[in-house]
């Protein structure tokens, strides 16, 4: 059973930055897929970035192309999101995802799924 386990979240204003991670543990080798969704509170969870495989593909939602970047470790143990030019539309309960065998940010391809940190962002 892969666990997840996400840090970084906290508070920051408009425009500001923050970085988050996700340590996997357990039976990481065999996943190709690992993704950052978030949701706010009343809407419903989405897709955010997702990066797949030896080759990083990656793929990102429109919402935050050019403002996140999603990067993973050569171990697969960890995943990265780093966040720039945060926006208050940003704050929501962020979540580190893995096991789905695409890059397509769906929730139901997901398996695994860690507990969530808050990002909130002031304006």
């Amino acid at each position: 059973q892969v666990q997840l386990v996400e840090s970084g979240g906290g508070s920051v204003q408009a425009g500001g930055s923050l970085s988050l991670s996700c340590a996997a543990s357990g039976p990481t080798v065999s996943i190709k897929c690992m993704a950052w969704f978030r949701q706010a509170p009343g809407k419903e969870r989405e897709g955010v970035a997702v990066i797949c495989g030896r080759s990083r593909d990656s793929n990102y939602d429109d919402s935050v192309k050019g403002r996140f970047t999603i990067s993973r470790d050569n171990a697969e143990k960890m995943v990265y999101l780093q966040m720039n030019s945060l926006k208050s539309e940003d704050s929501a309960m962020y979540y580190c995802a893995a096991g789905a065998t695409s890059s397509l940010l769906l929730a139901p391809a997901y398996t695994f799924w860690g507990q969530g940190t808050q990002v909130t962002v002031s304006s």
